[in-house]
């Protein structure tokens, strides 16, 4: 149809999980690098989840093709499964049994109980290769309470130092209302971090339509900008329905000959699908949900905070005017490294001059008593995800005379300005840290006139 007319290579809207077309806006980037940084610290609980067509199953399988060959995995798309079939399941996707023998019927006299001791004995193979393994189960919200109390049970495969099989329940919104009903409570206590995808903004459906005209080819066709706003009204951000319009008004465009999709073509489009704008849409969740992402991931430890208390992203916005001084001397000294070979990084936010010559600058958001609501989902999703990508995370506070209070962020302290700049050039390669660079740590905080 209109794919050849517009030189696509194939269709840029279609609704399969394809992960070449994960387009990473600021929620989907920050839920990538928490998996990545789950999987690599064995974290064992990992929540995701978001509302229908948010691109759950698509963030899934772009996360199984950045796995390294060293990490083993198994994706569970269909969740009505019994206990014995889950486990077959995830040996058949191991590589440890074979699709014949589960085709055959090979494993139809097999316990319960050996095929988690099989399991087991694979996964303790693992240890002398430095390997790991990783079990993703999308839907999880249709999971029948035997399973998830198996599944629970799986999590206690473990050494005295190490979790053998880490562990991703990915489901939309009532996954969490299961997990913290009375009967699941030993498992959410287990769960170390949660994450909720978030709808995409206007500006980033905007981006979300080019990249996927761009990944399918396509230069001959365009999107007005009111349309794309329209877009974006009418699907509430969400990536599924976003597709769906988009596909039936590139059919309309291509039936008039056009080039470009005007607004009246989208609505037309929304109309035949029956399509209309949603009326409470469960939007900007960060506002709504734990006052940081420390608080979201403190179920075993992994904390965005440092020596004891809140950590500074929480104290920044839970006090009407933040005291810097007081979170100097409550947070003290980082105490590790992203910039220095060997040096473990603690995934502290701390506040205070990085203690190196030079740092990162990645970004600044202002934190007067106006912007601070405004400015807490920004400074949270860039603390995360600095955090996941491995880097020590420092805040420095400056005075920008009338433009007020703004807190600045940086990663990594460095004796050597080449080892800030590579990691600069690591940071500018991604969307979201464009705008990093290198500096001398003592310029951050010193000019009430510099941009940040």
């Amino acid at each position: 149809m209109y794919e050849e007319y517009y030189g696509l290579a194939e269709k840029p809207f279609s609704l399969t999980p394809d992960p070449k077309y994960l387009y990473k806006s600021e929620s989907h980037a920050s839920a990538f690098e928490l998996l990545q940084y789950a999987i690599r610290r064995r974290e064992g609980f990992v929540v995701i989840s978001g509302d229908i067509g948010t691109g759950k199953t698509t963030l899934c399988r772009a996360l199984l093709e950045q796995i390294d060959r060293k990490t083993f995995s198994a994706l569970v798309l269909n969740p009505f499964l019994s206990e014995e079939d889950l486990l077959k399941l995830i040996l058949q996707d191991f590589g440890v049994v074979s699709r014949d023998d589960a085709k055959s019927g090979r494993l139809a006299g097999v316990s319960k109980q050996e095929l988690i001791d099989t399991l087991y004995d694979f996964l303790l193979s693992l240890l002398p290769l430095r390997a790991s393994a990783v079990l993703i189960i999308d839907e999880a919200q249709n999971l029948p309470l035997p399973v998830l109390e198996q599944i629970r049970i799986l999590s206690n495969l473990e050494t005295d130092k190490d979790k053998l099989l880490q562990i991703v329940l990915v489901g939309q919104l009532n996954l969490n209302t299961l997990l913290r009903s009375p009967e699941m409570r030993q498992l959410d206590q287990r769960v170390s971090i949660r994450y909720e995808l978030q709808p995409l903004s206007c500006e980033e459906v905007s981006a979300y339509v080019a990249h996927r005209l761009s990944i399918a080819g396509g230069s001959a066709i365009t999107f007005e900008p009111r349309s794309l706003k329209l877009v974006h009204e009418l699907s509430g951000g969400i990536p599924r329905l976003v597709n769906l319009i988009c596909d039936r008004a590139l059919l309309a465009a291509y039936s008039g000959r056009a080039n470009r999709v005007p607004p009246d073509t989208v609505r037309r489009a929304a109309e035949s699908l029956e399509i209309h704008p949603p009326r409470g849409l469960r939007r900007f969740g960060w506002l709504r949900r734990n006052p940081s992402i420390a608080a979201a991931m403190a179920g075993v430890g992994l904390s965005l905070a440092v020596a004891g208390g809140a950590g500074p992203v929480a104290g920044l916005f839970a006090s009407p005017s933040p005291d810097v001084s007081a979170l100097d001397r409550r947070v003290g000294t980082p105490a590790g490294d992203a910039g220095s070979p060997g040096v473990e990084p603690t995934g502290a936010a701390v506040v205070g001059e990085p203690p190196r010559p030079f740092t990162v600058m990645v970004g600044s958001v202002p934190v007067s008593d106006a912007t601070r609501e405004d400015s807490r989902p920004r400074l949270e999703s860039m603390t995360s995800q600095l955090v996941a990508m491995g880097y020590e995370v420092y805040y420095v506070d400056v005075d920008l005379g009338n433009r007020g209070p703004w807190r600045r962020v940086m990663v990594g302290a460095y004796d050597e300005l080449g080892d800030a700049q590579r990691d600069e050039a690591r940071l500018r390669a991604t969307r979201e840290f464009d705008d990093a660079r290198a500096v001398r740590s003592s310029t951050v905080g010193i000019s009430a006139a510099h941009t940040p």
